[in-house]
């Protein structure tokens, strides 16, 4: 059985509006857009680009054994874990 779309709609300033008007396919990109959006939406904070006190001592435990670095040649940021050099330098 097919779901019934809903329509959605929200505000959007002139600059906006202006760069909409231009596509082929507003309802086409506008969906790709948030999926994308939801998609790459980080798992910690959920797309507030904040952290609450909970989730704070939760990360700050985390980075005991791990930390975010930048990659030298494509510059992605990204998690490395540390544990396996510390469980090995202390067992040395």
């Amino acid at each position: 059985m097919k779901k019934k779309s809903e329509i959605v709609t929200f505000k959007a300033d002139g600059a906006l509006m202006e760069s909409l008007r231009g596509l082929p396919n507003r309802s086409d990109f506008i969906r790709s857009a948030l999926l994308a959006a939801i998609e790459n939406t980080c798992p910690v904070c959920k797309g507030t680009g904040l952290l609450t006190p909970c989730q704070r001592d939760y990360w700050n435990r985390f980075v005991e054994h791990h930390k975010v670095e930048e990659c030298p040649d494509c510059s992605t940021v990204h998690l490395i874990c540390d544990r396996e050099t510390t469980t090995e330098a202390t067992s040395t």
